[in-house]
């Protein structure tokens, strides 16, 4: 408080504008947090931000994926991380869903992936020839639609592989297909779980795909759904021998070497009178020095000549990187 308000504060004491009692009474009650026993908070906010960090990574492999499979454009965003019980999330499904249960080896359990029927149909159209543009009406899906969308998600799980490398070695496989959600319990009801809501946009249609993942199943790598073991990792050094099979890897690859010994600039007309033996003049540069380009930069400067009457160019000059050649 400054000098002017416990002044004032005084007098209206002096000249009792203001009880003495009334300031001296305290809240004695306790502050009471409420508690939800139906939804107990089993994962904290700095492992939900984990999950988000690790979903956002599939989200931009399958978007990668996808857009090549489906030759559409694609976009996958995160909308929410939470946690809730199984039962807030398996009564909101709809029926017919499309509900894909993957086993999460070596951890227990299975998770469950949940991608919005309209998205679905919209996949199948595609897939079968179709711009996938065109509503379709809600029904079940067909054998041969379902060995699709089979084959699909299995490529789909190799993603969640890659995302979750960080964390764990994940050996994840499609166990099935589920269409009734009443056929896909794979926790009791009260379980608590996280839940991964994402916005999965293609072409024009857009729909919802949720991950949903059982506590019991991610209590063996709680420890590791931090940040700082996220960063940690995805920086790790390589050892000397990573550093020498890349490096051989490197030595051993083919790059295309092209001496350019001149050019020249002809005419359309001149192109069409071509005949047999008739001889283009290039523009040499000076010296009777050609470029040496590596791909299609130039790397040396080479000096043109013959040996064992083949011709051959002899490399008087290397060309550092950034240096201008030829005004260019």
């Amino acid at each position: 408080m400054s000098q002017s308000e416990i002044d004032a504060l005084l007098s209206a004491l002096d000249s009792g504008e203001v009880d003495v009692e009334e300031i001296q009474e305290v809240d004695t009650s306790k502050k009471i947090k409420k508690y939800d026993f139906r939804n107990p908070q089993k994962i904290s906010k700095e492992q939900l931000r984990t999950l988000e960090i690790i979903h956002e990574n599939f989200g931009r492999y399958m978007q990668t994926f996808l857009t090549g499979y489906l030759r559409a454009p694609v976009k996958i965003s995160i909308l929410t991380v939470d946690q809730f019980a199984y039962s807030e999330f398996s009564n909101a499904l709809s029926n017919p869903a499309f509900l894909s249960i993957i086993d999460f080896s070596p951890l227990n359990g299975q998770i469950l992936l949940d991608i919005s029927t309209n998205v679905i149909y919209t996949i199948i159209d595609r897939l079968l020839g179709g711009d996938g543009d065109a509503r379709q009406e809600i029904r079940v899906f067909t054998e041969i639609e379902l060995s699709l969308l089979k084959k699909m998600m299995q490529r789909i799980v190799i993603d969640i592989k890659e995302a979750w490398s960080n964390v764990i070695e994940l050996k994840p496989i499609l166990e099935k297909i589920e269409t009734n959600p009443q056929f896909a319990q794979v926790v009791p009801p009260n379980e608590t779980i996280a839940l991964i809501t994402m916005s999965l946009e293609i072409s024009s249609v857009e729909g919802m795909m949720n991950i949903c993942i059982p506590y019991i199943l991610l209590e063996p790598v709680l420890d590791k759904l931090n940040t700082k073991f996220w960063f940690t990792t995805s920086t790790k050094e390589h050892t000397k021998e990573e550093i020498k099979v890349i490096r051989e890897r490197i030595l051993q690859t083919r790059v295309p070497l092209v001496a350019q010994l001149g050019s020249t600039h002809i005419s359309v007309r001149d192109i069409l009178n071509l005949s047999p033996g008739d001889v283009i003049k290039l523009h040499n540069s000076e010296n009777n020095i050609a470029d040496i380009k590596v791909g299609s930069n130039v790397k040396f400067k080479g000096e043109i000549g013959v040996i064992n009457k083949k011709m051959a160019v002899k490399i008087v000059e290397v060309v550092k990187e950034g240096e201008i050649v030829n005004g260019k």
